[in-house]
């Protein structure tokens, strides 16, 4: 079976930072060697959650993968992306859907925070009152 992945984030107002999931889509292609990678957002952006899916069918995906790039489980992955997926997969027949977990606690989350904090070295900024 043919797989895709799409990775959902919940959109911005801001183009840079709707610009870093489609730069997360690329890594997850290129690196890790994924056919079908398409990206979407939620909400306040494009390409929708309705053409994220639409692109991974128009790739030959028989199975569209939907990862939340969410920290948690909040209303939005619990209720609203599954609910938009399912408006979207409605629109292709016999195509199968999953939506994993949002990135949640994970030890690899721990070893990026501690990569971050190496990163801040020398740029300590303190209060003024």
């Amino acid at each position: 079976m043919k797989r895709a992945l799409l990775i959902v984030d919940h959109g911005s107002r801001r183009r840079e930072s709707n610009d870093l999931l489609k730069k997360i889509a690329e890594m997850m292609q290129d690196r890790f060697g994924l056919s079908i990678v398409h990206y979407a957002h939620m909400e306040l952006g494009r390409p929708t959650i309705r053409q994220g899916f639409d692109a991974c069918v128009a790739d030959g995906a028989e199975e569209v993968i939907v990862h939340p790039y969410f920290l948690g489980p909040g209303s939005h992955v619990t209720t609203d992306i599954p609910a938009l997926v399912k408006q979207a997969a409605n629109r292709h027949p016999g195509i199968a859907f999953r939506i994993t977990e949002p990135l949640g606690i994970h030890t690899k989350i721990g070893e990026v925070i501690l990569e971050r904090i190496a990163e801040s070295e020398g740029t300590i900024h303190s209060s003024t009152r």
